[in-house]
């Protein structure tokens, strides 16, 4: 069972959330937040595997939110998805370096929501790849000024290719098509490459691939 909180201060998106997320046999949601401190309270209560969450909350918003419960080792488990639209691009930036795990435009299909919800309590935290990138590309002048490569010196020349297919948005079956691997190994290179880059999920390399520069915004 998937155990999901909601946080957003709008009644009726929580309600339209909750709706469609229940009706799914596999999807258990803990409960509801309408206010940054609200989320903050309800995560460490419940420790839930998923949490939506919105940006613009009252009493700390959900970038304030996102950053008190990343840095509960407790809570290492929980995966944080910010719910935002492409004009909070700042936001977004601050959201990602805080350690969140994945995006949802409000808009999204129905279906995209769920498969998002499964995707990331499954393990992989770059939801929607193309949606992603095109947020990353937006904002990539706001996550570096110049180019950090010392984070590179820790991994090999493979999986510096690697990472820079992480940073296009491609999946472990893409990748492994672009480098002639199997899905399986391509999943080995980024398990070894968040290990030793320290990085949370598959967002945050993401986010190094751009800062190193191995990924440019536009390039993808």
């Amino acid at each position: 069972m998937i155990r999901v909180a909601l946080a957003d201060d709008q009644q009726l998106i929580r309600a339209g959330f909750r709706s469609l997320l229940e009706a799914e046999p596999d999807i258990e949601i803990v409960g509801e937040a309408g206010t940054g401190a609200e989320a903050v309270s309800l995560v460490a209560a419940t420790r839930p595997d998923v949490v939506l969450m919105d940006i613009r909350m009252p009493d700390g918003d959900g970038l304030w939110a996102t950053e008190q419960l990343v840095r509960r080792p407790e809570l290492a488990g929980t995966h944080i998805v910010i719910v935002t639209t492409f004009e909070l691009d700042e936001y977004v930036a601050r959201a990602i370096r805080a350690g969140a795990s994945g995006f949802l435009v409000k808009d999204t299909e129905p279906v995209e929501l769920i498969r998002a919800v499964h995707v990331v309590a499954s393990g992989d935290a770059l939801l929607s790849p193309s949606v992603t990138k095109r947020l990353l590309e937006r904002i990539g002048d706001n996550l570096r000024k110049e180019p950090d490569t010392r984070a590179l010196e820790a991994i090999t020349e493979r999986e510096r290719e690697v990472l820079g297919l992480v940073g296009q948005g491609l999946t472990n079956e893409e990748i492994g098509r672009a480098l002639f691997l199997s899905p399986l190994t391509a999943k080995t290179h980024v398990s070894r490459i968040m290990a030793k880059l320290g990085a949370r999920d598959r967002v945050q390399l993401v986010v190094i691939a751009y800062e190193t520069g191995l990924v440019t915004p536009g390039s993808a």
